[in-house]
């Protein structure tokens, strides 16, 4: 499980290039709907400062998103 903001998670998304939703979710095996929804903060977020706090319990499409962030920076 990990924590950050909502904006923090916004940040990951929007640094992602085109088509990595498909591909995070190919990679997974879950659709690219289900990726879209993660990177929306899902039901775990609480008012507070950068958008919320986001509370994910599973890392696995976030950690996915930074390799694919990283590989294309």
């Amino acid at each position: 499980m990990i924590t950050t903001t909502f904006n923090r998670l916004r940040q990951v998304k929007d640094s992602l290039p085109s088509g990595s939703m498909a591909r995070i979710g190919e990679e997974l095996g879950v659709s690219a709907d289900d990726v879209r929804a993660y990177f929306s903060g899902g039901n775990h977020i609480e008012q507070g400062p950068d958008g919320g706090i986001v509370t994910l319990d599973d890392t696995r499409i976030l950690e996915v998103a930074l390799r694919i962030a990283w590989e294309n920076s």
